[in-house]
């Protein structure tokens, strides 16, 4: 006959088992959720109203930053495209993918694309597209390389990065250059 501490140990063994197979299952859920969720949805930006890929457009075809945002080198803002700027293209390349049709629709019914913002500079800078562009400041130094990416997760620029890159540059630290 079994004694009664054998059987205890035996049970205790296979409740350390179970408590080992429990762990081992939420380890392995948590280590799942987090490798094919939270990276792909923290590492894109937000979605457009129409499928845009840079990637494409930058990268593949190789269509300049200034076709798109024609406003870059006259103004404080570079300008979001208007659907006529897509059409210009996409009237006779692509023209009736779903995502095209999307844009001859605003069009038609004479509605702006309803971009979503991905680049945010503090209220209280003003910040010139013209000055860099003209100092010959590559786009992709503060937006990175747009041309590998299909949404852009955009920047949230702080005071520290442009003044990095000033003294890199040695330009102008005045701060009425950027705070008027």
């Amino acid at each position: 006959m079994e004694s009664a501490s054998s059987l205890q140990n035996e049970g205790t063994g296979n409740n350390r088992t179970l408590l080992l197979l429990i762990g081992l299952g939420i380890v392995l859920l948590v280590a799942f959720l987090y490798y094919f969720y939270i990276p792909p949805a923290t590492d894109i930006g937000p979605e457009q109203p129409v499928a845009f890929s840079h990637r494409v457009h930058a990268g593949v075809k190789q269509i300049q930053c200034e076709f798109c945002h024609p406003y870059v080198k006259k103004s404080n803002f570079p300008g979001m495209p208007p659907v006529e700027k897509c059409l210009y293209c996409h009237h006779y390349i692509l023209h009736s993918f779903p995502e095209v049709l999307r844009v001859h629709d605003w069009l038609e019914s004479n509605t702006p694309a309803a971009w979503v913002k991905v680049n945010y500079v503090p209220e209280h800078v003003v910040f010139n597209h013209q000055r860099h562009i003209r100092k010959d400041i590559e786009c992709k130094e503060c937006h990175g390389a747009v041309e590998t990416m299909d949404r852009l997760k955009g920047t949230d620029f702080k005071m520290g990065f442009c003044i990095e890159c000033h003294e890199e540059k040695k330009a102008n630290l005045d701060c009425w250059s950027c705070h008027n």
